[in-house]
């Protein structure tokens, strides 16, 4: 494994290293001829100890021979890498540290030698009242962008109190860990083996999850708190029966954007929403974002939320809109809790959402083996076979990132010829390990606790075949969430809001942003736009009908 890194990487890291504040500790964990990915570790290791100048002490341990060790370290997976500083705060490494993770172990022995978490005095102290035995098991691939942020997060915790360790546990390494916890996307975090969340999150969110799993009862009331003391946070609670001045349908870029400019216009706001962030949080790298160049997807949705809940307005979370309707110049929100809330105009921003089959067993196997992201959980595949169903540039996009990792891979397209660019498609047929059907459909998931397979209809010839795969990647486009507009409007034949430049509807009082509209480019900067476009067409709606108690004037930005 000679130049496992290069001489460039190696000057750089001497730099580094030779300046830790304080000595490491590695103690690594292995098996001769038993471990087939221990010596790459091994060897990784070895030349970041001889880089740091006598800063950087590694052990190396047989599993058999030193299994007392073993057990004292909770070592039961290999290769095994324990950082530790000043003592042992509970962080471990199962699998190689190569890819994205490389980063992370760097960031760790820095912790390490510095003896301080990096978090905020204040969460390091609130860290510190957990008093139950918490393990944090972070899922990660080496391809995956977000899990260096989730690992960090878990390792921060666990050095804030010694009754948490965390583990970053390589998912291609251990497929039978993934199969256990049903881990279809990465990362994600297993807590005390019973709770488990998804995605990249603060010190701060993984404090709250982990209050969630051990804690419950006191989840709800410090999730709120916590944010408030920091000061970026003053939405508050909706009411039924009050009606406010402007509600907004969405939680994604351009909801957001429509929050902080009425917010600024000192109007009476509700935000209704699923959750916060919308589709960026699926996208692993944004590079065309004025001001924000290569940032990822959920930190920019962190960004996006810190700033709208800066300012005074009502939030309601978790639920989503059933139906708007509207009587005289009040429109009523439904939601699918039973709850309604009452407004005089309607900012619409819901979006879109990944299309779905609508088939008997999808609903059941999302994230049980149906996934929608080959980028970040190609790697959850290795030595595996998948299929993709769909013909465009994202589906064959797909193919091509799995191709890498899975035995086989099936590509299912109920068209004769592909939608994707030529490139594309010569490119697929050049990959060996691909068997792809054309006129095909899939009409059934099969499996009992996972998705074992999908039957699969011919359609020239009518005939079924089942098709045994351990995972299916949806890459059938994405659809707007208009279902609640229905009734009050007339969509266009792709399902999406008509919208003038102003961003208002056919129906005076209802606006709408965002990629839910028949707005031809669906980007971030244009959602944003769109979403202060339309607060400001609200705001001035409101103002000609003498429906707001607002005193800014029309032609005022709040810039």
């Amino acid at each position: 494994m000679a130049g496992i890194i290069d001489e460039k990487t190696k000057k750089e890291l001497k730099g580094i290293l030779g300046k830790l504040p304080g000595k490491v500790d590695l103690v690594f964990f292995t098996q001769q001829n038993a471990c087939p990915m221990c010596q790459q570790q091994q060897e990784l290791l070895e030349t970041l100890a001889q880089l740091s100048a006598g800063k950087i002490k590694l052990e190396v341990h047989d599993l058999l021979k030193d299994a007392e060790l073993a057990v004292q370290y909770g070592i039961d997976k290999l290769p095994a890498t324990i950082v530790k500083g000043a003592r042992d705060w509970g962080l471990r490494f199962f699998g190689v540290t190569a890819g994205y993770e490389f980063s992370t172990l760097l960031e760790t022995v820095m912790m390490a030698a510095a003896g301080k978490t990096g978090l905020s005095p204040q969460l390091e102290k609130i860290v510190r009242t957990i008093d139950v035995p918490v393990h944090l098991q972070v899922m990660t691939t080496m391809t995956c962008p977000y899990c260096p942020r989730a690992v960090r997060s878990a390792f921060q915790m666990a050095m804030a109190n010694d009754l948490i360790r965390a583990d970053m546990v390589e998912m291609g390494e251990f497929p039978t860990v993934a199969q256990r916890y049903n881990v279809s996307g990465v990362p994600m975090t297993v807590v005390n083996e019973t709770h488990s969340f998804e995605g990249a999150l603060d010190a701060e969110a993984v404090y709250l999850e982990v209050l969630k799993a051990v804690k419950p009862e006191q989840y709800g009331l410090l999730e709120e708190a916590m944010r408030e003391a920091h000061g970026y946070r003053h939405v508050r609670r909706p009411e039924e029966g009050h009606v406010y001045e402007v509600i907004i349908v969405g939680g994604g870029p351009a909801a957001l954007s429509a929050a902080v400019y009425t917010a600024r216009k000192d109007l009476d706001v509700l935000l209704v929403a699923q959750k916060l962030g919308g589709q960026i949080t699926y996208t692993a790298s944004i590079e065309n974002y004025l001001g924000l160049p290569n940032i990822g997807g959920q930190e920019m949705a962190a960004l996006f939320r810190n700033h709208a809940e800066f300012h005074h307005y009502a939030q309601a979370l978790g639920h989503k809109v059933l139906s708007v309707g509207v009587s005289g110049d009040t429109f009523t929100a439904l939601l699918d809790d039973g709850t309604s809330y009452q407004g005089h105009a309607v900012i619409y921003c819901a979006g879109k959402e990944y299309s779905r089959l609508g088939i008997p067993g999808e609903d059941r196997f999302i994230g049980r083996g149906i996934a929608f992201c080959a980028t970040c959980d190609a790697p959850l595949y290795r030595d595996r076979r998948v299929a993709v169903v769909g013909g465009g540039n994202s589906a064959l996009t797909a193919v091509r990132d799995l191709t890498g990792f899975a035995t086989h891979v099936y590509l299912v397209h109920r068209g004769e010829s592909f939608k994707a660019d030529a490139a594309l498609v010569g490119e697929m047929e050049k990959m060996k390990n691909v068997t792809v059907f054309t006129s095909t459909v899939v009409t059934e998931f099969l499996g009992k606790d996972r998705l074992t397979g999908a039957r699969l209809v011919h359609l020239d010839r009518g005939e079924p075949q089942d098709l045994l795969v351990d995972g299916v990647f949806l890459e059938i486009g994405l659809n707007p969430n208009s279902e609640a507009l229905k009734e009050l409007i007339t969509l266009n034949e792709r399902g999406e809001v008509p919208v003038t430049k102003e961003n208002a509807t056919a129906l005076p009082g209802l606006f709408a942003a965002g990629d839910v509209t028949d707005n031809a480019e669906k980007q971030i900067a244009i959602a944003v736009g769109d979403g202060a476009r339309a607060a400001l067409s609200a705001h001035r709606f409101l103002l000609e009908r003498s429906l707001t108690r607002s005193v800014v004037g029309a032609g005022d930005t709040g810039e």
